[in-house]
């Protein structure tokens, strides 16, 4: 598997995902909260990475996915959002995102970055787009505003004081993102009790058919 070549794998991979392929996962070295905290503030997403078995199995996956459902949005509108968004492109209750529930849907990531021991990966999915620039396709002031504003009511509020040191956000520019129909953000959260984060992965049922 370390021999992987860009025409072998079902994306391009970049010069990190190589030099994992490189590494058994004992080599591998996760990463910190507190280095996670420095790639996203100064906004070094690409040198995010996944274990080398990890990224392996992701590889496979992607590929599996891409020959059964032609995408991998077609695998999430499937199996993963809810039912009740129907096909792109999506009629959202609401122009601004978040702020109608059925809006928007948190999912623990299927396949998230190699952590240590402790961080959660989850993703925001949104039907409502978010705004972004015309360049790289990074978030004007206004969505990185908005996104801001749920995550804090959303996730860092219910953790109580000192929640804001537990709670960590990003969204990939367009070049960075596997998923491009869908707006999503990544959403990292450290040392969350398992009953809270089946509370925030809920399915409710404005997310149903109806």
């Amino acid at each position: 598997m370390g021999e992987n070549t860009k025409e072998d794998a079902p994306f391009p991979l970049t010069d990190v995902d190589r030099h994992v392929l490189s590494l058994t996962d004992s080599e591998f070295q996760p990463h910190t909260w507190g280095g996670l905290r420095e790639l996203l503030e100064t906004n070094q997403l690409s040198l995010l990475k996944r274990k080398p078995s990890d990224l392996r199995r992701y590889m496979e996956s992607t590929a599996q996915t891409k020959a059964k459902y032609g995408s991998t949005t077609g695998y999430l509108l499937a199996h993963r959002l809810p039912r009740a968004w129907g096909p792109p492109p999506f009629q959202p209750a609401s122009e601004t995102p978040f702020a109608d529930p059925s809006d928007y849907r948190v999912l623990a990531n299927d396949w998230p970055y190699g952590f240590e021991p402790g961080i959660a990966h989850l993703v925001v999915w949104s039907r409502t787009p978010i705004p972004v620039d015309d360049t790289v396709g990074d978030m004007t002031p206004e969505g990185r505003r908005m996104v801001a504003d749920f995550i804090k009511r959303f996730f860092v509020d219910r953790l109580g004081p000192g929640g804001e040191d537990r709670v960590m956000w990003f969204k990939n520019w367009v070049a960075l993102q596997s998923v491009r129909t869908i707006d999503h953000v990544h959403v990292l959260v450290r040392d969350v009790e398992p009953a809270v984060l089946r509370e925030w992965t809920e399915e409710h049922e404005c997310h149903r058919s109806r």
